[in-house]
């Protein structure tokens, strides 16, 4: 380009060329680094609205000279980038000032080129080529134009499941359906990582036991990797594949059928537990739910730890407390996504194993809480802090299992997604497991003639997708057959 307007080309390498270049360079950036942390596309149009969120949590997550000089160096990358490009570009407009010069830099780029399109069009090995961006910008403007553009583009989605179910199975049982978060197929298929939380799984599967149930576990597919928990949330609570920010926006305005709803219709109390919620949430109507209990609501004013500080021991002392201690109440069916789990995961608070002192002024010693707000995760190395959260959440409900021995309850987790690729390594599948633990009965009985396999270790093939997985559980909780 600039061979051919050579007579323009110190002009136009001062300012536009440089900032083109620029902008072609942070979009290879976001092609080839976003998918490598995180698992899927950055899409600008959904993801930049959570970018707020995603700085103040690291502002609590780590010190914050590591941010300013986070901040600084990305800044001084930019403009260096921009000069040593515009430095760059100089020479070139220089050389092509001279004829000679032109021609064989107009000749060198042309052939270049040649073999680029030639060697794509055989469909041979290009990967000595950088992928062309301009894809990648497309894709963003496609994403743009289908959500806000003057012909919005609405995604085809699937069908609802029917959900007008007696659920008699349940014999009125409260049910607990836990979103683990980043509770990935990886923490099996990493040996490394199995062996780590081969304890803590172990002690859940002998609390179960010890209270009289038995577990049933199981692979699904998430619809999303690495973040996106919401359209995990709402795949399950609806029965419909909700993948990408479209069908998320498509299916909160329509009128779909949901759990918690046909809970409701059965007589139970529905509520959302949400100690991560620390804003206003209008999509909690869409579900139906009979009361959302946010971070305000839970009334933690213990040390916070991280970005999320409310420990998910806590919550479930609080949800028991505001939910279940009541004598003369309805059966609760409850939705608590948890939050310990969460990138960057940590620093993770002391598990109290006397759960009458977790309400408590004096729930953690003070040491231990040093030792814990000590342990900050290494955002170079996120592995051993995830492994350190999921213990912690198994021997969480390992405990919670063992509180409630004498009562009915179902407690439902499965993973909303694998953690980001920076955990979950490369190739990771889009499968997370699922546990239900229950006491012994027809339930159980007909999830495992769904799939579901006795234990706490799930067996492959998954079972299908996360909305699949609705009308199983909707088929296992009703009808109830004589054992």
């Amino acid at each position: 380009m600039l061979a051919v307007l050579h007579r323009q080309a110190h002009r136009l390498v001062r300012g536009l060329i440089p900032t083109l270049w620029l902008v072609l360079v942070a979009g290879r950036y976001l092609d080839v680094t976003a998918p490598g942390l995180y698992g899927r596309d950055f899409n600008l149009y959904w993801d930049s609205q959570h970018l707020g969120n995603v700085t103040a949590m690291l502002a609590r997550a780590v010190p914050p000279w590591v941010l300013v000089t986070g901040a600084a160096a990305a800044l001084f990358t930019v403009a260096a980038a921009w000069l040593a490009s515009r430095l760059a570009f100089r020479q070139i407009a220089s050389g092509v000032q001279h004829r000679g010069t032109r021609l064989a830099l107009m000749t060198v780029a042309l052939l270049t080129a040649g073999v680029y399109v030639s060697t794509a069009r055989a469909g041979a090995d290009a990967s000595y080529f950088a992928s062309p961006v301009t894809g990648a910008y497309a894709r963003q403007a496609r994403f743009v134009i289908a959500m806000a553009g003057p012909s919005r583009v609405a995604p085809a989605l699937t069908p609802s499941p029917a959900m007008d179910a007696r659920f008699d199975g349940l014999g009125g049982a409260d049910v607990l359906l836990a979103f683990v978060e980043a509770y990935g197929a990886i923490t099996y298929d990493n040996p490394d990582f199995a062996r780590a939380l081969a304890p803590s799984r172990d002690d859940l599967a002998a609390a179960a036991k010890a209270t009289g149930r038995d577990v049933v576990s199981a692979f699904v597919h998430s619809p999303t990797f690495g973040a996106s928990s919401w359209l995990a949330h709402l795949s399950l609570l609806t029965g419909v594949e909700v993948r990408d920010q479209y069908a998320y926006a498509a299916v909160m305005s329509s009128t779909r059928d949901t759990l918690s709803r046909a809970f409701r219709r059965q007589g139970y109390r529905s509520v959302a537990v949400m100690p991560g919620m620390r804003q206003a949430w209008p999509e909690g109507a869409f579900y139906g739910f009979d009361h959302i209990h946010d971070r305000r609501g839970l009334a933690y004013d213990g040390p916070e730890f991280g970005w999320w500080s409310i420990p998910d021991q806590f919550t479930l002392a609080r949800f028991d407390a505001l939910e279940l201690a009541p004598r003369e109440r309805r059966p609760v069916f409850a939705v608590f996504p948890t939050s310990t789990t969460h990138a960057p995961f940590g620093p993770v608070a002391p598990y109290q194993p006397d759960w009458s002192k977790v309400l408590t002024s004096g729930a953690f010693a003070a040491e231990d809480v040093a030792q814990a707000m000590a342990a900050t995760p290494d955002l170079t190395n996120l592995s051993p802090s995830y492994v350190n959260a999921m213990g912690y959440e198994f021997t969480t409900f390992a405990g919670y299992v063992r509180t409630h021995a004498a009562d009915d309850l179902m407690l439902i987790l499965v993973g909303d997604h694998q953690p980001v690729a920076a955990v979950s390594g490369p190739g990771a599948t889009y499968e997370v497991p699922i546990h239900i633990v229950a006491r012994p009965g027809s339930v159980l009985t007909r999830l495992k003639s769904a799939g579901f396999t006795n234990g706490m270790h799930p067996r492959r093939p998954a079972i299908g997708t996360m909305s699949e997985l609705v009308p199983i559980l909707v088929t296992a909780f009703s009808s109830a057959q004589p054992d």
